[in-house]
């Protein structure tokens, strides 16, 4: 009896970063006999990003009308992230990646924790260490690092494998009318935003109590 979780995020997005630190400590404190499957689904923040990515500053300087006021919004997330010991190393990440590449490496690993492991390292990866996630052999090194196989990590990315599912997704997305990232839908309930940990924990003991009672109803009949 597994409630269903979903993300919807990206990751260059540091709410999303933000977020899925809430959901592993909401996880993590739940009663033993609440099980959770968690799934990445990907949406690509800037889904014109040439393949090489951009660099950082300049980017910021075009999205954001100037250095100065991405700085803020930087540093307004770094206060926030604090909160949630969550790192971010803006002065180490010089660009801003493709990350559709990193989102079809999501769908090559395993479903379940391989899967999560995957996603919790390639932010890590970007946020922290400043990593290009949209290079190729950056993100063969961050498979192997999650105990991913380098050599297939490296044959999937060549090939035009998980492609078409990661745009199927995406455009499932957005016909649902996800137009924003961080996204969780737990049991059927859509969440937007790095929801606060009360509200998370609030939802999937709801859904969890949802269930036993139709465990309850069925054995009655």
């Amino acid at each position: 009896m597994k409630i269903s979780i979903t993300v919807t995020s990206d990751f260059i997005c540091p709410w999303c970063r933000i977020a899925d630190a809430r959901l592993e400590k909401v996880l993590q404190a739940l009663p033993d006999d609440v099980e959770v499957e968690v799934d990445w689904l990907p949406m690509e923040l800037n889904p014109g990003m040439p393949l090489e990515g951009m660099e950082r500053v300049a980017y910021r300087r075009a999205k954001f009308g100037s250095w100065e006021y991405s700085h803020q919004l930087d540093e307004h997330t770094v206060e926030k992230g604090k909160t949630d010991d969550v790192t971010f190393n803006y002065p180490a990440i010089q660009r801003v990646p493709n990350t559709f590449a990193a989102h079809r490496l999501t769908r090559f690993a395993a479903a379940g924790k391989a899967r999560t492991l995957l996603v919790k390292r390639l932010f890590q990866a970007y946020f922290e260490e400043g990593r290009d996630i949209g290079d190729l052999n950056v993100l063969v090194d961050v498979a192997g690092e999650c105990g991913m196989d380098k050599e297939s990590a490296r044959q999937y990315l060549l090939s035009t494998a998980g492609e078409a599912e990661v745009i199927q997704l995406e455009d499932l997305a957005r016909q649902g009318d996800i137009n924003s990232v961080p996204t969780f839908d737990i049991a059927g309930i859509r969440l937007t935003g790095a929801v606060p940990v009360d509200q998370l924990r609030y939802y999937i003991m709801d859904a969890y109590r949802d269930r036993l009672k139709g465990e309850g109803a069925k054995y009655e009949r």
